[in-house]
């Protein structure tokens, strides 16, 4: 399992990945303590993508996302 290093292709690859089997897929979001990262990753058992972060402006950005995906998540729309 690698890490992917640029947010936005981590952004649109996990969204891909959700979009694609939405029932199979989950995430989850560690922050570890002593490296001082944030890390997440997304999974359907087939594929993993990772992406891990120290910066504390990304934080901005996984908000964002993790609101637009709660939406997809919650809508009627499938």
């Amino acid at each position: 399992m690698t890490f992917i290093k640029s947010w936005e292709d981590f952004e649109r690859a996990a969204e891909k990945l959700y979009l694609a089997n939405p029932m199979k897929v989950r995430y989850t979001m560690k922050y570890r303590h002593a490296e001082g990262a944030l890390v997440l990753k997304f999974t359907d058992d087939a594929v993993c993508l990772q992406y891990k972060t120290e910066v504390q402006q990304d934080m901005k950005k996984i908000d964002r996302f993790m609101t637009n995906l709660m939406r997809h998540m919650v809508s009627s729309d499938k």
